[in-house]
């Protein structure tokens, strides 16, 4: 009888394509095999020092070891507010426009389920970030997409994306909502400048959507390039909220510390929802991000030249291998076009194959949405001996495929 029970919204989530590249790695390790592993966004550094150690001595006080409070503690949401005001010359209210959040994945997952009615759409591009999409699936939802185009420096094609944006806004029925943004882009580490969030909050005012825009990689810029804020646009807190984490930036990806802030009415309903939900982060965590964001910044300065370095090593090494690719503007990852003598694999037969008999584990690209099937995602969490040794491999491995 049990067996006749359906849950019809997890029935519309797929099975998760990047679980069959952790079971062949899982399987590979547990036999023995050293794996060098490119495939999860899951920093191999140490947090800071001087984060840990406020860690450990706020862990000492009793006072923290009860229930936190599930919209954050004051204190870090004023520091949210106060680094924003740093580096964008932004203000928000740290009451009514700051949510903390256990990372930005949580946030944004819980305030879509607290704004969207079943039955809403909402506006996603591909390739992009699964949660992205999937969130509006697990709240009832419906999410229209088309492709992103970028150029060869990874800079967004904006005539080509608001021209894709309003078709799919004037053809979408019912009218779409939402519109989700990600710049630096996971996985394409597409960027934008100022000009593309001054067209999307005036196209956003017009056609009366609400946009959510996610940063998580705006601290890991190179080159010159500084990833803006949506909310250095005027007007843009009328219609967006933005999602932060402390997980890149400063290497406290298991921490799970992030924010959401903007819309007043927005970040409203995320609080609510929360206040249902959970009772917030470990309140000396919360401590310790507090810290990191009003400390010395350096470390994550350092962090990303460390995620430069290794993009330069790996990008030499693989193209001596025969795997030539583009050096990006921003984030931990390298969104690379898989080398033409094994295109017509496609990205998931290709990821296993390379996996299996070259011992280098990486994303395939369809896990982002079929407009990712002829790449792969590349994330910069081994060592530039490591990457090394895995061009080493690569060579043989493409080898077959030349001859």
């Amino acid at each position: 009888m049990f067996d006749e029970i359906e849950f019809e919204r997890i029935k519309r989530l797929p099975k998760y394509v990047f679980a069959v590249i952790n079971e062949i790695k899982l399987k590979m390790r547990q036999a023995g095999e050293d794996v060098i592993d490119f495939s999860m966004g899951n920093p191999d550094g140490a947090t800071p020092d001087f984060i840990v150690d406020k860690l450990c001595e706020a862990a000492r006080k009793p006072k923290n070891h009860g229930y936190s409070a599930s919209k954050g503690i004051y204190k870090l949401r004023v520091a949210i507010a106060d680094t924003y005001n740093r580096k964008y010359g932004i203000e928000l209210d740290p009451e009514s426009q700051v949510c903390v959040s256990m990372g930005s994945k949580e946030g944004y997952a819980h305030l879509v389920q607290a704004i969207t009615n079943p039955g809403d759409t909402a506006i996603v591009a591909e390739p992009t970030y699964p949660i992205h999409y999937y969130a509006f699936i697990l709240a009832g939802a419906n999410v229209s997409t088309f492709g992103l185009k970028w150029n060869e420096d990874y800079e967004l094609l904006e005539e080509e994306y608001f021209k894709s944006l309003e078709e799919a806004l004037h053809n979408t029925m019912p009218k779409p909502k939402f519109v989700v943004t990600n710049f630096p882009h996971n996985p394409t580490t597409i960027v934008v400048y100022k000009s593309f969030y001054e067209r999307l909050v005036a196209l956003a005012k017009k056609e009366r959507f609400y946009i959510i825009n996610d940063i998580a990689y705006a601290d890991l810029s190179f080159n010159g390039y500084v990833a803006p804020s949506i909310f250095e646009v005027e007007g843009a807190l009328d219609v967006a909220v933005e999602g932060y984490t402390l997980s890149k930036s400063y290497n406290m990806a298991g921490w799970r510390v992030g924010c959401m802030v903007g819309n007043t009415k927005l970040i409203g309903a995320l609080q609510k929802i929360k206040s249902w939900l959970d009772y917030g982060i470990y309140t000396p965590m919360q401590v310790a991000a507090t810290v990191a964001l009003n400390g010395n910044q350096e470390c994550v300065q350092e962090i990303a030249r460390k995620y430069q370095n290794r993009m330069e090593v790996l990008i030499e090494s693989f193209g001596a291998a025969g795997w030539k690719m583009k050096m990006p503007r921003a984030s931990m990852f390298i969104w690379a076009e898989i080398p033409e003598c094994v295109r017509h694999l496609g990205s998931m037969e290709f990821s296993t194959r390379l996996l299996q008999e070259a011992k280098i584990a990486v994303s395939p690209g369809i896990g982002f949405g079929n407009h990712g099937d002829n790449y792969v995602r590349i994330a910069l969490i081994e060592n530039e001996n490591r990457i090394r040794q895995a061009a080493r491999n690569l060579k043989k491995f493409l080898r077959q495929f030349q001859d």
